[in-house]
C-alpha cells in the first residue's frame, strides 16, 4: 500500500492482485472489489503474479488454478516459500468443485477456495475477512 492510498483520513485501502488468464473474470474481479472499496490489480498467469507481488507485495491474492505457463498452485507454493510474502493472505478460484481440488489448493498455500463463477458477496467477504477489513451488516457487502 501507498501513502496515497486511503480509504479516508488515515484509513488505508487494502490491495488486491488478480491472477487469471480470463479478462473477464479480471474485469468482474475488478468491478466488484473496487466496489467495496479495493485497490485492484491485475495479472494474466503465475509468472507475471510473482512478478507484481514482488515488485510491491499486495494485501490479498486471488488466483485461478489453471493458467498457462504457471499454474495457480506453482504460484502459490512459490510465494509462500518467499519471506517478503509468504504471509500475504490467497484466495484460490477455480472451475474445479470437488473436495480433492480445494484440500490441494489449501496444501499449495491458498487461505481460501471459490468456485467460479462466484458471487460478489462471497467474493467481496472473503476478501474483506482475509485483509481484516470490517463487514457489514450479516456478513454481506
Amino acid at each position: 500500500m501507498s501513502a496515497n492510498d486511503t480509504g479516508g483520513p488515515g484509513v488505508p485501502v487494502p490491495r488486491v492482485l488478480v491472477v487469471d488468464d480470463a479478462v473477464t473474470v479480471r474485469a468482474f474481479s475488478r468491478r466488484v472489489l473496487e466496489g467495496a472499496g479495493f485497490a485492484v490489480d491485475e495479472a494474466v498467469n503465475g509468472i507475471e503474479g510473482l512478478e507484481r507481488a514482488m515488485a510491491a507485495p499486495p494485501d490479498l491474492v486471488i488466483v485461478d488454478v489453471n493458467m498457462r505457463k504457471m499454474d495457480g498452485y506453482t504460484m502459490l507454493r512459490v510465494l509462500r516459500r518467499d519471506p517478503a510474502l509468504r504471509d500475504v493472505p490467497a484466495i484460490m478460484i477455480s472451475t474445479e468443485s470437488k473436495d480433492s481440488d480445494r484440500e490441494q489448493a489449501l496444501l499449495a498455500g491458498a487461505n481460501w477456495y471459490i468456485v467460479k463463477p462466484p458471487r460478489p458477496e462471497v467474493l467481496v467477504e472473503a476478501a474483506r475477512l482475509l485483509t481484516g477489513q470490517p463487514l457489514t451488516a450479516g456478513g454481506a457487502p
